[in-house]
């Protein structure tokens, strides 16, 4: 089962931040500056934890995951949104 994420990042660095965001992009949806939706397995989240423990620098960097249940689930249907709207992603069969 794929679990929805929302995942942010304040990195300290330029370099480490342009690193982080390239995996992200590989993971999920650029939704804002440091935010990314993303639809994952357990597996795929313990991937990119590592690959973005890898390039964070602990005692300066900081990356959160926040649940938001199933993908397609309720509370992916209750996000508010002031100015525009959000929007679904599609998440259909991923081929790995």
């Amino acid at each position: 089962m794929r679990l929805l994420y929302v995942v942010t990042y304040d990195i300290s660095d330029p370099k480490r931040l342009q690193r982080v965001f390239k995996v992200m992009r590989a993971y999920g949806d650029h939704l804002q500056l440091s935010v990314f939706r993303c639809a994952l397995s357990d597996r795929e989240k313990v991937e990119l934890m590592h690959r973005l423990s890898d390039i964070i620098k602990h005692d300066e960097d900081q990356v959160l995951f926040f649940p938001l249940g199933p993908v397609g689930g309720f509370r992916e249907d209750e996000v508010e949104a002031l100015g525009r709207p959000y929007e679904p992603g599609d998440y259909g069969a991923v081929v790995v």
